[in-house]
Parts: C-alpha cells; structure tokens; sequence
C-alpha cells in the first residue's frame, strides 16, 4: 500500500481549522454589531424576557434537586443506622414522598427547558426571516 502525499495547505499545519477552512476574522466592531442585532430583535422582546424567565426557572430547579436527593439519602442514612442499632427502620415511604417530589422537581425543570427552547427557536426562526427578507429586498434595489 503506498502512502500518497497531500499538497501543502490543504488543512494540515498551524492556522488551518477543521476541514482545510481558515479561521473566522474577528468582528471589527462586535459592540456595534451587538447593538444593532438586538435593535433588530426589539419586536421580541416580550418572548426574550421569556426564555430568560424559563432559563432561569430550569437552572434552578435543577440545581435543587441534587439537594432534595441528598435529603432522601440521608433519610436512607438515617434508618440504616437505626436499624442496625436495632431502634429502627428504614422508613420507606418518606424516601418515596422524597423522591416523587425529586421527579416532579426534574419534570419541572425540564418543561421549562422545553418551553425555552421552543420559544427561542420561534424567535430565532422569525430573525432569520426578516434577515433573508431585508438582504433580497436590498439586492432587488440594487440596478
């Protein structure tokens, strides 16, 4: 089997990304452009604030639950050592109420996750739009 030679600079060495393609220029003036990108979103407000509601309402809940599963661990703990110092069980049911309530703190978590990501998708989906709308009605004004 012969090992064939690839031409230089066809993606292989320093300053070449993945694929053979250069990396991306930096933007020339990214405050700029950020200002006007969400100028352009102004009409979305309501849905941003949204997703920012629901982010914030997902991350929170599902940091909290490994706290309440530590809460169900410990009750495990608890009626081990009672249990093997013959004053106890482990009691069962209360680490099944904990755990429902884990379950419904993890469904939460996550239905607000998909709200999120079905309300930034619609937002994202009209933005592309009204950019593909914008740059053909410009380059159909163009001679």
């Amino acid at each position: 089997m012969s090992e064939q030679k690839r031409p230089r600079g066809m993606g292989h060495g320093p300053g070449h990304g993945p694929g053979g393609m250069m990396p991306g220029e930096k933007a020339k003036n990214f405050k700029g452009t950020a200002l006007k990108l969400l100028q352009y979103m102004g009409r979305y407000k309501i849905g941003v604030f949204a997703v920012l509601v629901f982010a914030v309402l997902s991350t929170v809940f599902g940091i909290t639950g490994p706290k309440i599963l530590g809460n169900a661990t410990t009750e495990l703990f608890k009626g081990l050592v009672a249990k093997v110092s013959g004053a106890g069980e482990i009691d069962f049911g209360r680490i099944g109420e904990i755990l429902i309530f884990l379950l419904a703190i993890y469904l939460f978590s996550a239905f607000c996750s998909f709200i999120q990501s079905f309300v930034m998708t619609g937002i994202t989906q009209k933005v592309c739009f009204r950019f593909r709308e914008d740059i053909s009605k410009k380059i159909n004004r163009m001679p």
